[in-house]
């Protein structure tokens, strides 16, 4: 080899050395960079791929009835989730996994496409303990098992009006779920979980934000008197094929609401094959005229005006009474009667007159201080005002029906909330859900020299020569109206479709409860309210007062206010 040529030959190795030693000197250098410099780099990355931030669950807060028994609780339960790109490497097992969640392979492919990109995916939420263990035992890549929790409801349809329910992410959907649901409501926390190669998790890591549970919440509801009102109103609705009805039993001390049951119900433990008006809370959303349980309120109007007492005479013959162009009408020709008469013979003719007589603007101030009109505060969804029209707009005819409970609509709590009233000395009290401590303070809605004169007449209504003597219970002094009315219909008032109500208190002597009841469209066995609802306040209101341990009061010697014959009393 010439000199020449070794020369270049030694050049060349000269460069491809220089070459190398500077690439070693860059990595080199890169290295320290990263190892000294920029150490958290390759950590970073490395949690990138082997860490994973998810939610971590708490429980949702407990609901308790008034004596602590759990309402609805939280109970854990495991969901099934993926990384789609790491399952979809797997489709061999795809076959075993669809059939566990309860649908085919194309379902599940579909899924996953989907969510392609995406590091995380719910394949199914809330599975059984049973189908968890399953799909754990099949150890496939990227599928793993995620805690959360469930609600459930002990009482199942015995409170599922009252209570409501939650959807999968355990959100309020109905009910008291849905009207405290910020205070239920637990706020989630977050932690890193160390995956392998599969996407898998390992273990927790750490625990970056500490979850908060939900806030119990405490309810007036007792459970033991809740099951004896959902018991014999769906006995009631069952034996007399009726459409629906609603039962409401208050404290007359407080205004917590003991009981509120509905029928139809619903299970809210199983929700799948139910359309959404099942959940309707008919006490508080379902609007009748009041039939002849609004006719003590107008009776306290007559009184209160100092036109009328107890003992003034109304002449209802000969029974009929025409008014305008419509005619009211008796059951009977009950003659002269007192005012007391005229609330235990339920007559329409003598509410009629007495209404006649009173101011309209006085009647309305009546009704609405009673509560006729508004919504009674429990925050129950879906709650409606009612219908009370203003006295401007009526005419006599109005005047006279609205004494019979016509041409006015209400709620059962609403009816509930004013007997409480007369109940309570005058004394109205606002409503609650919510468990108290202390009786809450009241407003005057009628003198108690008015309200006590009421009591004594809605005891002669439940005597052996009222309308509502399948109201009474043994060792007992019961208080209490039944009614009847017609449903307006779009061609106007039916003729076969009724609506029974009853709504009362006891013990009279020193009322402790107060109870509504209201059976839609009974049609077997009668349609009265005597007849169909007033026996489902008789058994419940007998249970009630024993299980609180109201002690009986002494059987009381009637004084008959009336002044006539006896003859059978009219709804």
């Amino acid at each position: 080899m010439s000199r020449s040529a070794k020369s270049r030959y030694s050049a060349r190795n000269l460069i491809v050395f220089l070459f190398f030693l500077g690439l070693l000197i860059l990595l080199a250098t890169r290295a320290v960079y990263l190892q000294v410099f920029n150490s958290n780099y390759l950590q970073e990355q490395g949690n990138a791929r082997h860490m994973r931030l998810v939610k971590d669950n708490a429980h949702r807060g407990m609901i308790l009835d008034h004596n602590g028994a759990p309402l609805a609780v939280s109970t854990p339960v495991d969901s099934v989730w993926a990384h789609p790109a790491t399952l979809a490497e797997e489709r061999r097992k795809w076959p075993h996994l669809a059939a566990l969640l309860g649908m085919n392979t194309r379902e599940l492919a579909q899924l996953i496409s989907k969510h392609n990109g995406r590091e995380f995916l719910y394949l199914k939420r809330h599975v059984t303990p049973s189908i968890a263990e399953r799909i754990t035992a099949l150890q496939i890549p990227g599928v793993s098992l995620t805690r959360e929790y469930r609600r459930y409801y002990p009482l199942g349809a015995v409170a599922g009006h009252v209570i409501g329910f939650t959807n999968v992410d355990d959100q309020g959907q109905e009910g008291i779920e849905l009207s405290y649901d910020s205070w239920l409501r637990a706020v989630p926390g977050a932690k890193r979980l160390l995956r392998d190669l599969q996407g898998n998790a390992v273990e927790m890591a750490e625990s970056v934000v500490l979850p908060k549970p939900g806030k119990d919440l405490m309810l007036s509801i007792d459970r033991r008197i809740q099951y004896l009102a959902y018991r014999e109103l769906k006995s009631a609705v069952i034996g007399h094929q009726a459409l629906a009805g609603s039962v409401v039993v208050l404290d007359v001390r407080t205004g917590e609401v003991l009981a509120m049951v509905n029928e139809p119900d619903f299970n809210p433990n199983n929700r799948s094959e139910l359309r959404s008006s099942a959940f309707r809370n008919r006490a508080v959303t379902d609007l009748f005229e009041p039939g002849s349980t609004l006719k003590p309120f107008m009776i306290a109007s007559a009184l209160e005006s100092g036109k009328f007492s107890s003992t003034t005479l109304i002449d209802t013959s000969p029974g009929v009474l025409r008014v305008g162009d419509r005619t009211i009408r008796d059951v009977h020709n009950y003659g002269v009667l007192t005012v007391a008469g005229v609330i235990e013979k339920s007559s329409n003719v003598g509410a009629s007159k007495i209404a006649l007589a009173l101011d309209k603007k006085s009647i309305w101030n009546t009704l609405r201080h009673a509560g006729f009109g508004s919504t009674t505060g429990v925050q129950l969804p879906g709650e409606v005002p009612g219908l009370l029209n203003p006295p401007s707009s009526w005419v006599p005819v109005d005047q006279a029906s609205i004494s019979f409970g016509y041409g006015i609509s209400v709620t059962p709590l609403q009816l509930a909330r004013a007997y409480l009233a007369i109940a309570n000395d005058g004394m109205a009290l606002p409503l609650t859900l919510k468990r108290i401590e202390s009786p809450p303070q009241g407003d005057r809605v009628l003198s108690p020299a008015t309200a006590r004169r009421l009591q004594s007449m809605l005891e002669l209504a439940v005597s052996e020569a009222g309308t509502g003597k399948a109201s009474q219970v043994a060792n007992y002094r019961v208080a209490g109206k039944t009614g009847t009315v017609r449903k307006l219909t779009a061609t106007g008032y039916s003729e076969d479709k009724y609506v029974a109500w009853f709504a009362g208190f006891a013990p009279a002597s020193a009322p402790r409860l107060v109870m509504v009841v209201t059976v839609d469209e009974p049609t077997h066995g009668g349609y009265y309210g005597g007849v169909i609802a007033a026996p489902v306040f008789g058994r419940v209101m007998t249970g009630a007062l024993r299980l609180l341990d109201i002690p009986p009061d002494a059987p009381r010697q009637e004084q008959r206010l009336m002044t006539v014959k006896s003859e059978p009393a009219a709804e």
